[in-house]
This record gives structure tokens, sequence and C-alpha cells, in this order.
């Protein structure tokens, strides 16, 4: 479904990636890749932590408040951990 937009696609941590909450958001670890992602929105962490639980990723991003408008961020940040395997997508 790479046609589908990914608010609308259903996602969840690769298990591969670790989490370290930090003030400013936080930081994922990828074991495999070694790759080092910086969350720089507290929110955005919030949101990672509910996309295993969610229908979609919008859904994901309704649950941790964070407003219409702010969502094409939340998009875009979302589609770059999918990109470099920090996400992977699930079944709804």
């Amino acid at each position: 479904m790479p046609d589908t937009p990914v608010l609308e696609r259903a996602w969840a941590l690769s298990p591969q990636v670790a989490v370290r909450p930090e003030r400013f958001g936080a930081l994922l670890y990828d074991f495999g890749t070694r790759r080092l992602s910086f969350l720089k929105d507290p929110r955005l962490l919030a949101v990672v932590e509910r996309l295993a639980d969610a229908p979609s990723a919008r859904a994901a991003c309704a649950e941790a408040g964070v407003p219409e408008a702010a969502l094409p961020a939340f998009e875009k940040a979302l589609d770059r951990l999918a990109e470099t395997g920090m996400l992977r997508e699930r079944a709804a």
C-alpha cells in the first residue's frame, strides 16, 4: 500500500529499535543498522508510543493530542522514520 498516505496506515516500531526518552523528545536507536534518530518533539514520542495499538498513524496522532494544523509535520516525520526502517507497517 505505498500509495496510501502515511497517516492512514498502521505502524509499529521495528523490533530492533530501542527508545530512550529525553527532555527534548527521544532518541531512537536501531541495533540492526546502528542508526540513531532524534525525536525533537515530545508529542512525536507520544505518537510513536501509541502506534502499535492505534488503527492508524492519524489515530495515534489524535490520541497524543496533535492538532490538525500540525499533522503535515508529523506525517513528514513519520514518513522519514518509516523510510529509515525505524517504523514497520503492520496490519491495521
